[in-house]
């Protein structure tokens, strides 16, 4: 069993597998960045006002999506008051804003990893990359869609003066490129046999670890995930199963034999290193890589994103064995404010059901289980589901288990600085519901779990 202290910082609870995470202070949570570095034998802008003032961003043109951005502003006067607004629109054309209050320092710098935001804005305190991660949409229960990854998002940093309502005038901007692929990386479109789905390849020609990205019930193809874990060194496959050219529509049952097709062309690649593979799974994509694990052979761990234990919502054929899906109480729905639906209650509890098809006999998985949990989940009781499964396990004497749980964290798990996704469609009955989850908690969620699951397939896939 691994056990591993997240900065110091986790620690064990009593069941030894599981780790509740208390959070970091925000100093932990973004690389620190010292103030802008002045030429030797210049002064400082102390009371020069004739200074332009301009924003300074390192990486300065471009970045990855889930990596940090230094900001600062220099050329401000002493102690000047000044609001800070980030904004991007995505493929659809949909804007995201988000706005803090800040005041320079004495020499007339900003640094956001040094100086805190003020009350007044879309975040408070000192949270260097709170202008990305507190972004929200202007068009109320929007999701961020990124399909094209070869084109990165464009933000647009502007600087006003003060803190009205609405800003005063506009004393600096600057326009940056958060990218999804790093150089090099390629990406191929894959249509081997029944096969569709797109593969992401770090440079060179030597073997990586393989890994299949299975979303949830959007359908389609989702390849944002897949392309940001390829930059940090993975063969990655963004693997889509229904909805999307030639797969089924609307499908009344889904094959495993398909995922397994998948399974067999990563290990038939060339650049994939063997001899098994791992598995990232979010909400109906990972019920399917656990059922994965527990079916078909050369799985070798499989990190499940706030995903059941058991089949949901389309019933699972292998072979000559069909898994039900789990029933569902529609009475149990609550409708709250605004007609928008909670569903947190709706799913019949699969361990209290005697006899019950459809949880995924995991016992028989040989794979390292990763179970990533939103404690505010309102989709799927994840963390519930995940500490009875581990109970099953360990009761079994199996130990290829671990739990990383989040507080404040609802259904959605993207990667870093994605923004919240707070209410959306629901995937079982397509009407606005409660998803979960809150958005300072949300975000150190994300910049946490990120490496946690790098890592987690490095040890694994990688034997480091």
């Amino acid at each position: 069993m691994w056990l591993v202290t997240a900065l110091s910082l986790c620690r064990a609870n009593s069941r030894g597998w599981q780790r509740q995470l208390p959070w970091l202070s925000p100093t932990l949570a973004a690389p620190q960045h010292h103030s802008p570095a002045r030429t030797p034998g210049t002064a400082p802008a102390r009371g020069l006002t004739s200074m332009v003032p301009s924003v300074r961003l390192s990486p300065a043109a471009r970045s990855l999506f889930d990596e940090p951005l230094a900001i600062a502003v220099q050329g401000l006067g002493p102690r000047q008051p000044v609001t800070l607004r980030s904004s991007l629109q995505d493929e659809t054309g949909e804007l995201f804003e988000a706005c803090a209050r800040y005041q320079a320092g004495d020499d007339g710098e900003l640094d956001l990893a040094h100086c805190p935001a003020l009350p007044g804005g879309s975040f408070s305190g000192l949270e260097p990359m709170g202008l990305l991660w507190a972004l929200q949409p202007q068009k109320p229960f929007w999701y961020m869609v990124k399909k094209d990854v070869q084109r990165p998002f464009l933000l647009q940093l502007e600087v006003f003066d003060g803190h009205g309502e609405p800003p005063g005038r506009l004393l600096a901007q600057a326009q940056h490129e958060r990218a999804f692929l790093r150089d090099g990386v390629r990406r191929v479109p894959v249509r081997e046999g029944r096969i569709r789905a797109t593969l992401f390849l770090p440079p060179g020609e030597h073997p990586l670890p393989g890994i299949i990205d299975i979303h949830g019930l959007r359908g389609g193809l989702f390849e944002h995930r897949a392309s940001l874990l390829a930059n940090h060194g993975f063969a990655t496959l963004a693997l889509a199963y229904y909805q999307y050219e030639d797969l089924p529509q609307q499908p009344t049952e889904l094959h495993l034999e398909y995922f397994e097709e998948a399974v067999n062309y990563m290990l038939q690649h060339p650049q994939v290193k063997g001899p098994g593979v791992g598995l990232l799974g979010y909400s109906k994509g990972a019920d399917l890589s656990l059922a994965m694990a527990a079916f078909l052979k050369n799985i070798t761990a499989v990190a499940s994103l706030n995903g059941p234990v058991a089949i949901t919502s389309i019933p699972l054929r292998y072979k000559d064995k069909i898994i039900p899906a789990l029933p569902v109480d529609e009475e149990k729905i609550k409708v709250i404010d605004s007609n928008i639906l909670d569903c947190y209650d709706t799913l019949i509890d699969p361990f209290q059901a005697p006899g019950n098809q459809s949880l995924i006999p995991l016992e028989k998985a040989e794979a390292q289980l990763l179970f990533i949990v939103g404690q505010d989940d309102h989709v799927v009781k994840s963390d519930y589901y995940a500490t009875e499964v581990c109970k099953l396990l360990q009761a079994q004497g199996k130990e290829n288990f671990q739990i990383l749980s989040y507080p404040g964290t609802g259904h959605c798990i993207d990667p870093p600085y994605f923004p919240l996704y707070p209410i959306g469609l629901h995937p079982l009955f397509h009407k606005r519901a409660v998803l979960g989850g809150e958005l300072g908690a949300y975000s150190k969620a994300q910049v946490h779990a990120w490496p946690q699951i790098q890592a987690f397939f490095n040890k694994y896939l990688n034997g480091n």
